[in-house]
């Protein structure tokens, strides 16, 4: 917890710096979220790729094909 608000403190004496000498930030518009999450579709989207180079490059496409087959095989009972 301690750590969480030192690096909020930390930010906001860089951002006052950096209002001093003149560089302007960016602030979020009001059709973004502050918070930075983002759309569940999205984060799919944006790891899948990455996922399937993954299985196919280390070779686990054979294992995922055994847990799916094992997942459902329970769903059928």
């Amino acid at each position: 917890m301690a750590g969480t608000v030192e690096r909020a403190v930390s930010r906001t004496h860089g951002r006052r710096a950096l209002g001093a000498v003149g560089v302007v930030l960016r602030t979020p518009t009001a059709g973004t979220a502050a918070s930075g999450t983002r759309h569940p579709l999205v984060a799919a989207a944006m790891v899948l790729p990455l996922a399937v180079v993954l299985t196919v490059v280390f070779g686990g496409w054979e294992a995922v094909m055994t847990q799916a087959s094992s997942v459902a095989g329970l769903l059928g009972r």
